[in-house]
Order: structure tokens, then C-alpha cells, then sequence
């Protein structure tokens, strides 16, 4: 399916039943539907940070992508996730997500780079591997520059001369890199895109961004659009009177103690507007308490969106 990051990509939630022991798959299809009908949303993302793949088994994993495949009826595509550690599990795990209709893979890299850094080759290694075993294009993520799993220029370039990146999920946040490394990129892979993801610095990035790819576009895909569109219009005073309306509710999922809170204020937003039965998650994430749940029902009515119950 052809892909289109010149819009917004929705980074999805993953619905659990209500005692989180198993995938709740009418809950998902519902939400991927939803998301797949929104103008401007261009694509739907699963398995990634958002949607707890790592707390997900392989199968599920699989069974995620299969069900949102079905569920968005070729409306836009879908992208898998794949986070598993080793090279050779991450290519099978590209495979499954192939045989069950995946456009796409945004390629992780392994969680034990965040603290300990990668061999030389390793990142392009495990990019090379994941493409032959699935034969789907790929999303290249960039992750922050704070940590030891972000690569360097030179890095990025030689994973892109691969042939199959076909964006870049910049998440690198830093933002002098940002505005050094982004002209040599599009300077020599002109056609690969490059997407902003950084859902707290929505309006500092996405005015050289062509697109983005954020988990704030699975709670409120129909102000992220808005929001996209006025910084690809370069309407200031519109995108800036979308992101302050928008405050609030950044400071209630983003602005917390432990930035993986904010894939369960996603879901308790999401439950707020009655597109989820609830927002059961599953450990090492736990639930929110009340009066987050509150301020999250507030922010989304200063930010216009209508809640239920």
C-alpha cells in the first residue's frame, strides 16, 4: 500500500480486557477504524512505545497487527512496530508482521543500546536483516540524543544507503542536531521523509518536519491534523492557537513524573471520550489515580473535545 508521512501517523494504543490478560481485540478494531476514518490521519503505528509491544508476546504482537489490518479496510496503512532485542528475533518478528498485512516496519533498536551503545555495525546490521526477512520499506527511528541508542549522522546516512528506509522518525531531541543534520539528509535521500515524534515539542519541530508520527494523534487525531496542517501552511497564529489549546493536555499525558505514564493517560482520555471501555494497562505500567483522571477530562475541554460520562 502506498504511504503517505506528508500527514499524520497515529502511534496506536493497545486495548487490553479489563484484567489485562489478554488483547482486547473488538476494542482495538474499534479504535483503529475511528482512527482510520479521521482527514488527514495517514497511517496507523502499532506495537511501538504507545501500544506497550514490549509488554505484548510475539503472537500478540502478530494478532495486533492482523486485527488493525483488518479493522482500517485499506483506508490507510499499517505500520508494525517491531522492538524485539536480538537482530535475528527482530527479523522474525518483520515477518510475521508481513504475512499479516503490515505496509511497513518502524525498526526499534534494542533497549539494552539506551544504556550500553551499540557496536559500529550493529544498527545497520540489524536494519539490513529486518529487510530481507520481511521485504516491507522501513521507518528509521531515530531515538533522543540523551541516550546511547541514537545514531550519529553517519549512521543514519549508511542505514538509509540500504535502499529501504523510506522515512525517518526523528526523535532525537536536540535540537541543534536537528537543524545541522536535517539538510544533509534531505540533501542526499531526497525522497526519504522525515517525521517529527516528539509530542511535547510539537510546534518547535514541525515546521521542518513533512509529517509526523505521535501517540498524541491516537487520543486526538482531529487537533493533530489541525495542527500539522498549519505548520505545513506556515500559519503561526493558527498553529500557535491550536498548541495552546493543546497545553493542558500536553502537561497532563507528556509533563509527568515518567514519560511511559503517558501512554496510560492516553488511554484513560481515550476511555474519557468513550472510544475505550476503560484504560486498563498492563505492568511494569500502572493505573493513574482519580484526580488524573480528572485533569485529563479537563484538558480535553479546554482543547474544544468533548467527553463522556
Amino acid at each position: 500500500m502506498e504511504m503517505n508521512f506528508q500527514g499524520v501517523m497515529a502511534a496506536n494504543v493497545t486495548p487490553f480486557t479489563q484484567d489485562g490478560s489478554a488483547v482486547d481485540h473488538d476494542a482495538l478494531a474499534h479504535l483503529g477504524a475511528w482512527l482510520s476514518e479521521v482527514p488527514g490521519i495517514t497511517g496507523v503505528v502499532c506495537n511501538g512505545h504507545a501500544g506497550e509491544g514490549t509488554a505484548l508476546s510475539d503472537r500478540e504482537r502478530a494478532e495486533v497487527v492482523e486485527t488493525l489490518v483488518g479493522a482500517v479496510g485499506g483506508r490507510v496503512p499499517v505500520i508494525a512496530g517491531i522492538i524485539s532485542e536480538g537482530t535475528q528475533l527482530a527479523a522474525a518478528e518483520a515477518r510475521r508482521a508481513a504475512e499479516v498485512g503490515a505496509a511497513a516496519t518502524l525498526v526499534y533498536p534494542p533497549h539494552g543500546w539506551l544504556r550500553f551503545g551499540y557496536q559500529r555495525q550493529a544498527p545497520v546490521d540489524r536494519y539490513r536483516a529486518v529487510a530481507e526477512e520481511s521485504g516491507l520499506p522501513q521507518v528509521l527511528f531515530q531515538y533522543p540524543h540523551a541516550t546511547l541508542a541514537a545514531y550519529d549522522l553517519e549512521t543514519v546516512l549508511e542505514i538509509c544507503e540500504l535502499g529501504t528506509v523510506v522515512a525517518i522518525k526523528n526523535g532525537v531531541r536536540n535540537m541543534s542536531r536537528w537543524d545541522d543534520e536535517l539538510p544533509i539528509i534531505r540533501e542526499r535521500f531526497p525522497d526519504i521523509k522525515v517525521v517529527t515524534c516528539q509530542d511535547e515539542f510539537l510546534l518547535h519541530t514541525m515546521w521542518e518536519a513533512d509529517g509526523s508520527l505521535i501517540g498524541y494523534a491516537s487520543l486526538v487525531p482531529e487537533l493533530m491534523v489541525a495542527l500539522q496542517q498549519a505548520a505545513t501552511d506556515q500559519d503561526y497564529k493558527r498553529a500557535k492557537s491550536l498548541y495552546d489549546a493543546t497545553g493542558p493536555l500536553t502537561k497532563v499525558i507528556y509533563h509527568r513524573t515518567s514519560h511511559m505514564e503517558g501512554t496510560i493517560a492516553l488511554k484513560m482520555g481515550l476511555a474519557a471520550r468513550g472510544i475505550l471501555p476503560h484504560a486498563t494497562v498492563r505492568s511494569p505500567l500502572f493505573a493513574l489515580s482519580e484526580d488524573d483522571d480528572r485533569a485529563i477530562r479537563s484538558a480535553l475541554e479546554f482543547a474544544g473535545v468533548a467527553v463522556v460520562g
